[in-house]
């Protein structure tokens, strides 16, 4: 199987395992993936995440022309303004409307610079911190616009009353990187206004030193 043809499948099987689980639902949400020649491999607009083929998604050429397959979603600068900013770092890119993050992203009290907080050792080793942006209309290319202002320093951003967007070294890394993200959104949740025990700045410190996590 040619690698183009395996990045196919995976994307899709690893979008119908998001879906299945609830972490999106409808038509919502959109991954991306970048091949070894710099070609991209898209979800098309209006698909959903449990029916995707293989052979109808959005293909681009490395100068981000696109080439082949369906429509592509309209989060297409999302995508592309990591690829951008972060091309050493980004092989793939998932955007979900995951209730539990799209949830805290809507109330009070959250820190725009790092929405979520240290509950679990996890979060802080796949996501370092996750800036809070303001809400876009879907499909605003300003969507873009402020990913690129943060001069490729996070891996993850939650654009409020909207849903998370992930990027990673590959496809695999952003699923796992998302879900992780989500769980933490919902633990938030669950412990809101409990008094949780956090980790330490120590502790955080700790992680951060250990697994050389962005955290700045």
């Amino acid at each position: 199987m040619s690698e183009e043809a395996a990045v196919r499948e995976d994307i899709c099987m690893m979008a119908k395992s998001l879906y299945d689980r609830g972490l999106t639902a409808g038509s919502s949400g959109n991954i991306s993936a970048r091949l070894s020649d710099g070609r991209l491999l898209v979800t098309p607009t209006g698909s959903s995440f449990g029916r995707l083929d293989p052979a109808r998604l959005s293909l681009f050429d490395g100068e981000g022309r696109l080439i082949g397959g369906d429509k592509p979603t309209k989060e297409m600068p999302l995508h592309v303004a990591f690829y951008e900013t972060r091309p050493k770092k980004t092989g793939a890119v998932v955007h979900l409307h995951s209730c539990h993050s799209v949830a805290l992203s809507v109330l009070p009290g959250v820190d725009p610079d790092n929405m979520l907080p240290p509950l679990t050792a996890y979060s802080i080793m796949k996501l370092g911190k996750v800036k809070l942006l303001p809400y876009f209309m879907p499909g605003d290319p300003a969507m873009g616009d402020a990913i690129r202002g943060l001069a490729g320093k996070r891996s993850a951003v939650m654009l409020a009353a909207h849903g998370p967007v992930v990027s990673a070294k590959d496809l695999e890394a952003a699923v796992y990187a998302i879900e992780e993200l989500e769980e933490t959104a919902k633990l938030a949740m669950l412990t809101r206004g409990a008094n949780p025990s956090l980790l330490t700045d120590a502790q955080i410190a700790d992680l951060v030193r250990t697994y050389d996590v962005e955290w700045d």
